[in-house]
């Protein structure tokens, strides 16, 4: 009786399987599978779902290469094709047609595109086997795109944001300049004198000025742009000019008026790299685009570009076009910086011809008020491109003028001291009223220190805190340091911002301490030497808490910057310190006294910092300054200027920022 049971249920599955083969497909699963790899963007298996009149209208290939083309011109991602599934429907068995409604939405070069369209399904034998396939036509690729129908791309350019100093004075603009070009059709018995003059005034070589004339688009009659020239050269404009078949025509440009005094800061604009573009163009960028090279215009490049306008069209055979999709233009954005753009130029005029930097920030608010970089180098002249010999002298000058110092760390030498200082005095190493018994001008703290002394230049003795800031005593400042032993030492420095990565808007080199493990490290440290490295803004940020009762202020760059604080030292302390600084300049034995101005209680500290490659050997010298206003303190100037030695030392900052506050007083 089982055996009778089993072989029944066999019979009856086998029953039902084979009546689920021999069913016929439905329209419904036929388009699902079709509606599937739409959405799958495999165009080449959905030409197989097409009906014979379909194919017989458009090719696999075409049909294929189609979908992909305008898919990847469009940039089309997010593609969600639907469909509202019938209910269950009776067909009858002659029925061979029947329609689907269905939706297609997308995002694109243009933005969103979304449409709602019918499907056709028709039944085919193919092969003695009936099936459901989908007649096809160009609109299921858009509703309104036709037989004959083109889709074309169109692009609005955004203007680029300007960048402003605190008064909306423009460090950055749009302008325009002019492109000057040739007709080759008037070059006829004359091209190689005029190739000659042009290579002369262009600075661009014969052979650049071939390439260009025998591109394979340029005819007789059409102007074939060389290089473009600053409206401001007006000398080389009429030269250019008094030749024939020289023509030329505004466009606009990036401008930067204040030229190099701002060059370092602000950076400029040139046309994007292929490496560039490898980089960003995820992010809107095309290969027509310009891109941030340097400075601020690289720095805020996203910001200050803008997005470009996108209309999506379709061209009709007749003219007529019908909008797909728009993406309406964007400009940049503006920049307002903290900069007062006339004591940029006064602090970089005053160190035009040295190789430095300098800034000034307002220490109360902590905004940045000039950063400055010299060498410099003309940033429109950059944007328009550097020739070949141009690129090569500034490549090769000693000087360095493409090196942006304002950012970089340098050893800070003696205007370190007040941090040593206040460190101290915070752990109670050392009181404003206690000395040191010193004498001569060198020391060691003993025997293992070999041939090394710590030295000074001014004998005094006993030395207290005043005095060795007035002095600049090396030797006091040593020994302080190592009074108060690595670890706290070191503790100090991080409290003051040492090894800390800076959020400042222009990237900063970290401010280092560098290895404290050995006595002779930490001695030199002291003073600033040693393996200690600082940049000229943070220092700036390290003197402000002598001006705001201990709270040391972070420097800003953009306009209307939160303040930021935080208490480093205690209102006493700061106190104290800021009176030694002020004797500096104040005292007649002060090494900074030549900056004092009679109206102007001006404290601040030198420093003197060799450069060298090891201990015991000479080295050159950078000399620093740094002052500020005891009575109106809105001001507060840094200057550091490369190879003093044997030519003043640390004199020659003083004097450069002794006259920028005489000139902003």
């Amino acid at each position: 009786m089982k055996k009778i049971i089993g072989l029944l249920v066999t019979l009856v599955l086998f029953a039902m399987v084979a009546a689920g083969c021999s069913k016929e497909p439905t329209p419904q699963d036929r388009f699902d599978a079709y509606i599937k790899l739409w959405n799958e963007q495999k165009f080449d298996k959905m030409y197989d779902y097409l009906t014979e009149g379909s194919k017989g209208v458009i090719s696999k290939e075409d049909f294929t290469n189609r979908y992909q083309k305008i898919y990847e011109d469009l940039q089309i991602t997010d593609l969600k094709v639907n469909y509202k599934k019938p209910k269950e429907q009776e067909l009858d068995k002659e029925q061979d047609r029947i329609t689907y409604d269905f939706s297609a939405s997308m995002d694109s070069i243009g933005g969103p595109i979304e449409f709602t369209h019918t499907a056709k399904m028709k039944k085919e034998e193919r092969d003695k086997k009936k099936n459901w396939y989908v007649d096809w036509n160009t609109t299921y690729i858009f509703p309104q795109l036709k037989d004959g129908d083109k889709i074309g791309i169109s692009n609005s350019k955004p203007k680029r944001g300007k960048i402003l100093d605190r008064a909306g004075n423009g460090l950055a603009i749009n302008g325009q300049v002019y492109e000057v070009g040739v007709v080759p059709g008037k070059l006829e018995g004359q091209k190689e004198t005029v190739i000659q003059q042009l290579s002369s005034l262009l600075k661009m070589t014969p052979e650049q000025i071939n390439k260009a004339l025998n591109a394979s688009w340029v005819k007789p009659d059409l102007f074939v742009p060389l290089k473009s020239v600053s409206m401001d050269d007006t000398e080389r404009i009429a030269q250019l000019i008094a030749l024939e078949p020289v023509q030329t025509k505004k466009v606009e440009a990036r401008i930067y008026p204040y030229n190099e005094a701002a060059a370092h800061l602000i950076g400029y604009v040139g046309s994007i790299t292929a490496e560039e573009l490898e980089k960003v163009k995820d992010k809107g960028y095309t290969s027509n685009d310009v891109i941030g090279k340097r400075g601020l215009e690289e720095v805020f490049d996203e910001q200050l570009k803008g997005k470009r306008g996108v209309k999506v069209s379709i061209k009709k055979p007749d003219g007529a076009t019908e909008i797909l999709a728009e993406k309406p233009v964007e400009d940049g954005k503006d920049i307002s910086l903290t900069i007062d753009i006339d004591m940029q130029v006064s602090l970089y005029e005053e160190l035009v011809g040295e190789a430095g930097a300098g800034a000034a920030i307002d220490p109360v608010s902590g905004e940045t008020l000039a950063l400055v970089s010299s060498p410099s180098f003309d940033p429109n002249q950059a944007t328009l491109g550097f020739s070949g010999d141009e690129w090569k002298q500034l490549q090769d000058n000693p000087q360095k003028p493409l090196t942006t110092r304002f950012n970089k760390a340098y050893a800070p030498g003696s205007v370190f001291k007040p941090i040593t200082a206040s460190i101290g005095l915070t752990n109670k190493t050392i009181t404003p009223e206690q000395t040191m018994d010193i004498k001569g001008l060198k020391w060691q703290k003993g025997a293992s220190w070999g041939d090394y002394f710590v030295t000074r230049v001014h004998e005094a003795n006993p030395v207290n805190l005043e005095k060795a800031m007035v002095f600049s005593d090396n030797i006091y400042f040593a020994q302080t340091a190592l009074g108060i032993g690595k670890e706290p030492f070191s503790a100090g420095l991080k409290e003051f911002g040492f090894e800390e990565e800076s959020n400042y808007p222009f990237p900063l080199e970290k401010s280092t301490i560098g290895n404290l493990d050995k006595e002779l490290a930490l001695a030199d440290s002291g003073y600033g030497q040693g393996q200690i490295q600082m940049s000229i803004v943070h220092l700036l940020e390290t003197y402000t808490p002598f001006v705001n009762a201990g709270n040391m202020i972070k420097p800003s760059l953009i306009l209307d910057t939160q303040k930021s604080e935080k208490a480093v030292v205690s209102p006493e302390i700061a106190t104290t310190v800021s009176s030694s600084l002020r004797k500096v300049i104040g005292d007649a034995d002060g090494t900074a006294h030549s900056a004092e101005i009679a109206d102007l209680p001006l404290a601040g500290k030198t420093g003197t910092a060799e450069i060298k490659e090891k201990q015991g050997e000479k080295g050159t010298e950078n000399g620093w300054f740094i002052a500020y206003n005891t009575n109106s303190p809105s001001l507060m100037v840094a200057m550091m200027v490369e190879n003093v030695q044997d030519r003043g030392g640390s004199q020659i900052p003083v004097k450069k920022v002794k006259k920028v506050f005489m000139q902003n007083r």
